[in-house]
């Protein structure tokens, strides 16, 4: 993996609709292998991957506050 945070394009972005499953197959594609190579992102992703997990424990009431 890069340990260079600044080189190349970061898929940051895009994270959270490749954790929920909504990016097109292609894009998925293109994040799945970016995460392969890039320590800074792949971090994200666990941390993106964590708080979308939580999505489920919260309330209608919880999003209204």
């Amino acid at each position: 993996m890069t340990a260079d945070p600044g080189e190349g394009p970061h898929m940051r972005q895009l994270l959270g609709a490749y954790v929920l499953d909504a990016l097109p197959a292609a894009e998925a594609h293109t994040v799945a292998r970016h995460l392969q190579t890039c320590d800074r992102c792949a971090a994200d992703y666990v941390e993106v991957a964590a708080a979308a997990a939580l999505l489920p424990l919260l309330s209608e009431e919880d999003l209204l506050e």
